[in-house]
């Protein structure tokens, strides 16, 4: 069975949420290097558009804090919320049906990011969109399983150590 693929911009959104620091020993943030942010951040850019700027970053970053919180408790929108009022888009419909968006204020950045989540959610790929159960990793990770049970982003790594630890434990109780 071939191993199923994650959609590019859900890899998009994955990679922004790692961004962050995260993981034991503790990642860096690296939207706060220019050229890596500016990296990460052209999956959500347009073709032709200026690089981020610092204040592009910093409503990035706040986005990007928010956007962990949605996939680590979906209740949590309301930052989103707030910050995607920021942007707005016209609807732009082509002579053969299709539908697209344009954005026509805020930060271009901001509206591609708030753009792909908006897509992703729309079309149920967002809810795969998770981070991993080991506390002390929270690495995120798109769920590429039909039964969408995914809980480490690495079983090798993250899985395996609960459940080995799972495991000493109730041994040590039961013995």
């Amino acid at each position: 069975m071939a191993a199923r693929q994650v959609p590019a911009l859900a890899e998009a959104v994955v990679d922004l949420l790692n961004s962050r620091p995260h993981a034991t020993p503790q990642l860096p943030d690296t939207l706060a290097d220019p050229a890596t942010a500016e990296r990460l951040l052209l999956p959500f850019r347009e073709p032709g558009t200026p690089a981020p700027s610092e204040h592009d970053i910093v409503q990035v970053t706040v986005l990007r804090d928010a956007l962990v919180k949605v996939v680590s408790t979906p209740d949590a929108w309301a930052e989103v919320n707030r910050l995607a009022e920021s942007v707005a888009f016209h609807h732009v419909f082509s002579d053969d049906g299709r539908v697209t968006l344009r954005q026509v204020s805020g930060s271009p950045v901001v509206g591609g990011v708030v753009r792909a989540v908006a897509e992703l959610a729309a079309d149920g790929r967002l809810a795969r969109v998770r981070v991993c159960a080991n506390a002390e990793c929270s690495h995120a990770f798109y769920d590429t399983t039909r039964s969408r049970t995914q809980r480490w982003h690495s079983y090798e790594m993250c899985g395996n150590r609960a459940n080995v630890a799972a495991y000493r434990a109730r041994t040590r109780r039961s013995g």
